[in-house]
Parts: structure tokens; C-alpha cells; sequence
């Protein structure tokens, strides 16, 4: 697969999805999850315009480009002119409400003064491998590409008019496609459709179908060739003004922080198109049956700049669920936890790097306390919105499974263990020869939030002191419902001293350990003094220290001495390696905006919650980092985190 480090534009349903790059080339496409089944290694649209040879729709030297989406959707349009042929060409994306489809409806007018006579050309190469591998196969009026698992299948309402199946290469670019072969072993073949002669000035419309289908929910090919006579009956018009009519009314009911009929000078038309584009995009994230939410979709498959992105973190998950509540998608936020968490806990209570979204374990190179933390912590403020006693029943065990073991975690850092307790010491041993893995105690060391360094962490300190917070919030909703149960009372009682205790040693090893007496500032943690965003999540979200406590006051005019770029932005930490580590990040300046909120100084917020504006890409969509110099987007465009942030932080604005 070649490099295809940015997705412009996403658009989908609950099943699948696809990315597109700025030109309208079709990047990826996922099914039945936004993070696993990825099908494309590449899918092009070419013309054959007269007797010309192929010209590509996404590249071309005389072709010129304007892509938007239909205003409050997830319809994706790519205009295209073609200045040689004055052909125009509008391309609309979209998905089907009801089906696993994605329609590709394109209008052609003719500027010139000549007529053109217009062949439409589909090139498809799927990604394939020893074990599963891709054959195509032509039908009457598409192209069926399949393997043992899934069919990926392209398509029209009219009759092919030539076909490609084994070695496409040597003949696409003459635009004619011939061959005997109806079936081959290629994973790269193409079809064809004459689309007739279009007069100067006059119109012509064409709609391509994309349909993929899993082999096992069929008898054999010939159901599946069925199913495509069926499909290809679709009225691409009608099925545009339905899933217009879905997103249009998706969007009014997330509506929660009432932007529609929103006054405040601080909602321009930038901060309205990035809210409609978050509320559009979230749906695009999560598993629908699971409740995982992907941080993004994927841009980097063969690992060339990072670990991958398609994952659920549950940390960062959180961020996002809070901005699930803001958007009025509490269900949402409640499937995360009572399916995805519950599913994913480990039995000792921890909760490992990240998932897939249907929630099995992805690759991990280490564990992070404040992806467990974090959990118990999102727990409670989801009760705090909803006042739900019945979700917190649901998920209490959940939470004291990861109290006890952030408690294991607290142990080895204060160094409390029970060495004069022969018996325990006897059971630990017998617990480590049998290998019960469920018992584990890890040691104190950790990766930090941002997974480039092992210790202790002011964050993750931080993140555990929420927790054991949100614990006793969550007992005092809770106990009401227990008067009658003696037992419950009593181990609630107990749980209770045992955080308050927690708390008060967090709080003096912070003091000891993660404060620098030469310059009267916070260290992100043991090891080193660099200066490190994160460390304001002392104060956001989880509120170990006031905004402004002398020691957060002499922290933040560090942070801004180091890591304030000439744009506004803020990077992540002093000498960050990752993509360069030149760039600012819209989280890092997000929390900045947020700190600032809560020390009351709303114009330096607001200055903040500006770049972030600023940097957004055309469409609307917030990146993981900012070119500081182009101010664009600089890696990964939609990052989810970036936009739960930028509904957190307006929010809070919205309220001062």
C-alpha cells in the first residue's frame, strides 16, 4: 500500500466507511468497523475523453478542484474541471442509511464548444496477502472482488462496456480495456462504461455503487449477484435527499450546546462549521455494537511515522465521551462504558494501552495507570450529567476492580507493603508460582500519557488522585441504595478511609517528589524538570492543585517560556522527537485554554481556542498537530481527541 499519510475527508454509516484525500480520490474503505476490515490500496476514477488516453479524476495536470461537503452531512462533493476538455465533473459521496453502500454520484457538463464523447474507468486494487488473497470476477454490469472473508463489489445500473481482470497495468492508460479472462487471480483489475457523446452545453448523470458483504452471511456468489441486481436499482437521487434528511436531523438533536440559536460573539462561522463537523464525525469513530471509539481513522498501516492510530485508547476515549455528553449522545457515552470497558478490564482491574474497537487487545508496548484511572474517573462525570443511580450500579464493580488496582499501583510507589506480614508474603509467593496472571501487582513504573516515557508521572499521579475522587463521589450516590445491605454499607465505609488515606499520600508525595524547590515549579516527574503540557492536568481535569496556587501560577509562565509558539500554539513537552516535535498540538493549546478558564483569564482562552480555529482544515476538521509555519495541518486531519477538546473547551467558554 502506498503512502497515504492524510485523509481529507471521511464520510459513512454504522457499518462502514471511507476517507478521502482533498482531490476526491477514494483512500480507504472500512467494514463492518472504522477500524478493521480495510479494503483499498487504491481505487481510481479515469475518463477517456474522445481519443485521448486516460485522464485521472484525483490527478491531473489540467484538472482543478473545490471540495465541500453538503452543509450539515457527511455528503462529501469534489468539483473537478477539466480545463483542457472544459469537462466538469461534480463527484458526490456519500453512504446509504440502510445498506453497507457507498454511492459515488458524478454529473459531467460539457463547457466546450466541441462534443465529447465520454468513457468512465474504474481501476481497483485491494489489499491481498498469501493467506487471504483477492481474485476479481466481472458480472454484467460491475466488478465483483473477493477473497475468503468478504466481497468488495463496484458497480453500475448499465452494462460494463470493457473489462481488465489480470494485468491492468500494462493496459489502463490507453483507456480500452479488452480482455478474455472473466475471472482471474489478480487483486488489481478494472471495468468500463460508455457514457455516450455529451453535447456542448448539455448534462449527463452517472452513479457508481461500492457494496462489500461478508461471505460467511451468504450461500454462495450467485445470492451475492443477486444482491447486486437488487442494489443497482437505487435511485441515487431519492437516496441522497434520504441520507441528507439522517445527517440534517443527526445534527439538530447533538445540537447540546445550543449553537443554532447561539448568540455569543464567540460562535463565528469557523467555530459553527467545526462544531456541526464534530458532531458529524463522532458517529464515524465509534463502533457501533461495542461502543469503542477510534482515536482516528487509520493513516499509517505499515507503521513508517507512528504505531498506528486506529485504536481505542480508553484514555483518550474518555476526553471524548465527556464531549459525547456535552453533544447530547449520553447513550453513546453509556455504551462506551457498560460494553466497551467491561469488556476490556483485565481481571486484576487494569486496562491495557489500547484495542481494536470491538474490543480486543491491539499491539502494546507498555501499560499507562492512567488509561485504568482515567476509566473511574469518566464514570462519574458521566453520573454528574445524567444523575443515573442505575448506571452506576451497572458499573460499580467495574470501578472498585480498577480502585483496588490503582491501590496495588499506590502501594509500590509509597512503599507500603506489609513486609512483616509472613502470611501475605506466603500467599504472594504461591500466587506468583501458580502464575495467576489476575493477581498481578505491576510496579510503579509507567508509560506517560503521551507513551515516549517510563517512571512516575504528575499526570498519572494526577489521573489516579481524580480516581480515587470520583470513587468517593460515586459511594455518595451510591449508598442510599445500599441502607439495607449491612455488608455493602460496611465495604463502602472501608473503601472510603482507605481513598481518603490514598488521597492524603498522593498529595505529599507530589509535595516531595514532583516539585522543584531552585525554581519553584512542578516537574513532570521523577526523573527530569522538562516542561511538559500534560502537567496541567493537575488542574484540568483532575484538580490536585487550584489554577491559581503559586506553584501552577510559576509552572504556567515556564510552560509558556518553552513550549508557546510564535503562532499561539503549544507544543508537548520540551525536546518531543515525534513528527520533528516542532509542531503545536490543538490538545496541548486546548488545555492551555482550559487552564486559563479555570484561573479566569479569558483572554489568554480565548487566544488558545483562536489558533485552534485558525488551524482547522477547510472541511472543518481539527489535526493532531499544526503546521506552525503554514499554520495547516500537519499529521492525522480529524483526530478525535482534538475535537472532543474543542467541544470541552467551548462548552466551558460558552458558560463564563
Amino acid at each position: 500500500m502506498s503512502n497515504k499519510f492524510f485523509n481529507d475527508a471521511i464520510i459513512g454509516n454504522k457499518n462502514i466507511r471511507a476517507t478521502f484525500s482533498s482531490t476526491g480520490e477514494l483512500l480507504r474503505a472500512y467494514y463492518p468497523n472504522v477500524d478493521f476490515k480495510q479494503f483499498v490500496d487504491f481505487f481510481h476514477i479515469g475518463m477517456k475523453i474522445n481519443d485521448s488516453a486516460i485522464i485521472y479524476l484525483h490527478e491531473d495536470i489540467n484538472n482543478r478542484y473545490c471540495q465541500y461537503y453538503t452543509e450539515n452531512t457527511n455528503i462529501l462533493n469534489t468539483e473537478i474541471e477539466n480545463t483542457y476538455f472544459k469537462l466538469k465533473v461534480r463527484q458526490t459521496d456519500f453512504a446509504l442509511t440502510k445498506e453497507n453502500v457507498i454511492v459515488k454520484k458524478y454529473t459531467f457538463v460539457n463547457g466546450n464548444k466541441l462534443d465529447l464523447n465520454l468513457r468512465f474507468l474504474v481501476r481497483s486494487k485491494l489489499l491481498s496477502n498469501h493467506n487471504n488473497m483477492v481474485s476479481g470476477k466481472v458480472i454484467d454490469n460491475g466488478l465483483i472482488q473477493y477473497n475468503h472473508d468478504f466481497a468488495f463489489c463496484t458497480f453500475a445500473n448499465q452494462d460494463i462496456s470493457g473489462h481488465r481482470i489480470n494485468d491492468t497495468q500494462n493496459y489502463i492508460n490507453d483507456a480500452v480495456l479488452e480482455d478474455k479472462d472473466y475471472i482471474g487471480m489478480s487483486d488489481d483489475s478494472a471495468i468500463s462504461y460508455d457514457l455516450g457523446t455529451l453535447k456542448s452545453g448539455d448534462q449527463i448523470d452517472f452513479s457508481l455503487f461500492m457494496y462489500v458483504e461478508n461471505n460467511s452471511d451468504l450461500k454462495n456468489m450467485e445470492e451475492l449477484e443477486e444482491k447486486i441486481e437488487t442494489l443497482k436499482r437505487i435511485d441515487a437521487n431519492k437516496e441522497y435527499s434520504q441520507v441528507k434528511r439522517y445527517w440534517t436531523n443527526y445534527l439538530d438533536k447533538h445540537d447540546g450546546l445550543k449553537i443554532k440559536e447561539c448568540n455569543n460573539k464567540i460562535v463565528n462561522d469557523k467555530v459553527k462549521e467545526i462544531y456541526n463537523r464534530t458532531i458529524l464525525l463522532f458517529p464515524l469513530l465509534q463502533n457501533e455494537e461495542t461502543g469503542g471509539i477510534s482515536a482516528t481513522v487509520e493513516v499509517d498501516e505499515n507503521r513508517e511515522k507512528s504505531g498506528r492510530y486506529s485504536y481505542c485508547w480508553p484514555r483518550d476515549a474518555i476526553f471524548i465521551a465527556q464531549a459525547f455528553d456535552d453533544l447530547n449522545m449520553t447513550k453513546e457515552t453509556e455504551k462506551f462504558y457498560e460494553v466497551f470497558c467491561k469488556k476490556t478490564q483485565s481481571k486484576n482491574g487494569m486496562w491495557e494501552q489500547r484495542f481494536y474497537t470491538d474490543g480486543t487487545l491491539a499491539p502494546c508496548w507498555g501499560y499507562q495507570i492512567d488509561e485504568t484511572a482515567s476509566v473511574i474517573y469518566g464514570v462519574f462525570e458521566h453520573y454528574k450529567v445524567t444523575k443515573d443511580i442505575k448506571f452506576l450500579s451497572n458499573n460499580i464493580k467495574m470501578c472498585e476492580n480498577a480502585m483496588h488496582f490503582l491501590f496495588k499501583y499506590l502501594e509500590n510507589i509509597f512503599n507500603e507493603k506489609e513486609e512483616n506480614d509472613l502470611v501475605k508474603k506466603e500467599i504472594e509467593e504461591k500466587v506468583k508460582e501458580e502464575g495467576r496472571e489476575k493477581d498481578k501487582i505491576y510496579k510503579h513504573v509507567s508509560y506517560d500519557l503521551w507513551e515516549m516515557n517510563e517512571g512516575v508521572h504528575l499526570y498519572s499521579i494526577a489521573s489516579i488522585y481524580g480516581a480515587l475522587n470520583a470513587m468517593l463521589g460515586i459511594y455518595d450516590a451510591i449508598k442510599p441504595k445500599y441502607e439495607n445491605n449491612r455488608l455493602k454499607l460496611e465495604q463502602i465505609s472501608k473503601n472510603t478511609l482507605k481513598i481518603e488515606s490514598e488521597i492524603n499520600n498522593i498529595k505529599k508525595y507530589v509535595d516531595k517528589n514532583m516539585y522543584d524547590e531552585n525554581t519553584k515549579t512542578l516537574r513532570r516527574n521523577i526523573q527530569d524538570n522538562r516542561m511538559d503540557v500534560s502537567m496541567i492536568g493537575a488542574v484540568y481535569p483532575f484538580e490536585l492543585f487550584g489554577a491559581n496556587e503559586k506553584k501552577i501560577l510559576n509552572t504556567v509562565e515556564k510552560i509558556n517560556l518553552t513550549l508557546r509558539t510564535y503562532t499561539g500554539g503549544y507544543l508537548r513537552f520540551e525536546q518531543d522527537s515525534y513528527i520533528g516535535g516542532k509542531n503545536p498540538w490543538p490538545v496541548s493549546t486546548l488545555w492551555m485554554a482550559m487552564y486559563y478558564l479555570k484561573a479566569g483569564n479569558k483572554k489568554m482562552a480565548q487566544e488558545c481556542f483562536n489558533f485552534v480555529i485558525n488551524s482547522a482544515s477547510p472541511l472543518g476538521f481539527i489535526a493532531e498537530q499544526v503546521d506552525n509555519n503554514t499554520m495547516k495541518p500537519g499529521w492525522i486531519i480529524g483526530l478525535g481527541w482534538s475535537h472532543a477538546m474543542f467541544i470541552i473547551t467551548l462548552a466551558e467558554m460558552l458558560k463564563k
